[in-house]
């Protein structure tokens, strides 16, 4: 019986094609079995007699999570980026800058307008020597007592010092480092999304597996329940394996455990609901490593990083800065049209009120306390920032892309030689199970056979998981 148990276990692993993993299966825990225990002897390893009743105070066991359709890597890429995140408030602030250089080009263009004012002043106050000064204003600076003026112009600067010219080209190059800034954070959401995928199918692994292992313990209680009912083995031996079926139970509900967390991890990047969204993942099994799969990954690849252009283009806006800071200390030149009328009265000569006003404006800095200069300054310094923030992420660029290349290979070797060494561990602990049943063997041997088969499948899916891991890890370090 419990050769053609782990004959089927060994069937589940060496699959070539198995279906996909999903989250947590409702897989009912088959209760231990228990023998017929009659008085309890004075002697209870004597042969012939039954050990004792098992009597479990455990709580109730963690309930699995009904599965769902699967869903693919892509598919919870795709719907992670359509979620709030910082990738989405990256993007808002792409379209902040697109705004800035929109506004950049039309500083260009003139200011259309059309002032409307109404002036009313006192008379002058106090004499009235001739001439007749009563409809004169009190204000020398205006024209009547009452005044109107009614016109439609257009304002605008003239870029002789070259001003606006440098503050649409600092825009643009805020715009494209905001474009660099969404790329990488797009990047780095694929790649915890990935990361967050995979772990849910290496939880799933580890929860199948220590199905499995729980199955077996429990079938080999049960023999070893009838081997002592036949007085061929001491009760000791019945309670090692129940203690062995125990430890899996326990590592039963640790998976479970882990799965629900790593399954609730990845809700909140693709905005999937606990309640009415259920899915399933990819079964690692089926996403084992590919050859040359990683040869396609290469260091020069790191130059097309966007945090590397995001850099770029910030030290350009600084250096643009410098310029605008520059210009402020150079003549500025502005111009002025108007057409309409200035008047002291709506109902007669209006006519000749009426004309075009042009005034250029000449503005010739002379000294403003430094503050243009510490703009440089400061522009100056950005530059620089940019330039050792590069760097220092360049060589850290090119560490992460090595360490991900370098476990990406020892992962890839890791699971050829484990997959081995899983159909090695069931072939042990086939043969561990006949030399007890025969009397070859001490239980000691099967348990350590058991547990080295769960370490084997642990050790496997981890390696599964480290490969995929590393291999989206490569993805980003090549800007991919």
């Amino acid at each position: 019986m419990l050769i053609g148990l782990w004959l089927g276990v060994g069937a589940v692993h060496g699959r070539q094609n198995p279906g996909p993993a999903q989250t947590p299966a409702p897989t009912p825990t088959p209760a231990p079995t228990q023998t017929p225990t009659p008085a309890t002897p004075s002697n209870p390893g004597a042969p012939g007699q039954t050990a004792p009743p098992r009597q479990s105070t455990l709580p109730q066991a963690t309930q699995p999570v009904q599965p769902g359709p699967m869903i693919t890597r892509e598919d919870a890429v795709r719907l992670a980026l359509a979620q709030a995140s910082a990738y989405q408030q990256a993007a808002l602030n792409e379209r902040i800058a697109a705004e800035d250089v929109k506004q950049a080009r039309s500083a260009f263009l003139p200011k259309f307008d059309a002032p409307l004012s109404y002036i009313y002043n006192t008379p002058i106050i106090g004499t009235t020597a001739p001439p007749d000064t009563s409809s004169a204003p009190s204000f020398i600076a205006s024209n009547a007592v009452r005044e109107y003026l009614a016109g439609a112009g257009m304002t605008g600067d003239i870029d002789i010092a070259g001003k606006l010219r440098a503050t649409l080209r600092r825009n643009q190059a805020l715009l494209q480092a905001a474009h660099a800034g969404t790329d990488a954070a797009r990047l780095a959401l694929v790649e915890a999304t990935e990361e967050a995928y995979y772990g849910v199918s290496l939880a799933v692994a580890r929860r199948r597996s220590a199905e499995l292992n729980l199955s077996a313990a429990e079938e080999f209680e049960h023999i070893t329940s009838l081997l002592f009912s036949g007085g061929e083995v001491a009760s000791i031996d019945v309670t090692r394996a129940r203690l062995q079926t125990e430890g899996r139970r326990d590592e039963l509900e640790q998976a479970r455990n882990g799965e629900i967390a790593a399954i609730e991890g990845l809700r909140a990047l693709i905005g999937y609901s606990a309640v009415t969204q259920q899915f399933s993942v990819v079964d690692l099994m089926d996403v084992l490593p590919r050859p040359d799969e990683i040869q396609v990954f290469t260091a020069d690849a790191i130059a097309r990083r966007p945090e590397l252009r995001q850099f770029e283009f910030e030290r350009e806006a600084a250096n643009q800065e410098i310029r605008i800071a520059h210009a402020d200390r150079l003549p500025q030149l502005s111009y002025l049209f108007n057409a309409g009328f200035d008047t002291d009265s709506l109902f007669s000569n209006l006519r000749q009120h009426t004309g075009a006003l042009a005034q250029f404006s000449l503005t010739i800095p002379i000294f403003d306390w430094g503050i243009a200069k510490s703009r440089e300054n400061q522009g100056r310094f950005r530059m620089r920032i940019a330039e050792s923030e590069r760097e220092q992420t360049l060589r850290t660029f090119i560490q992460q892309f090595n360490t991900a290349r370098a476990l990406a290979q020892t992962a890839a070797i890791r699971v050829d030689r484990v997959r081995l060494a899983v159909v090695d561990a069931q072939k042990n602990v086939e043969t561990s199970e006949q030399r007890y049943r025969s009397g070859e063997a001490q239980i000691i041997e099967v348990t350590d056979a058991l547990s080295t088969l769960a370490q084997q499948r642990a050790a496997l899916s981890q390696a599964i998981f480290d490969y995929q891991a590393a291999l989206s890890r490569l993805r980003q370090a090549t800007g991919r």
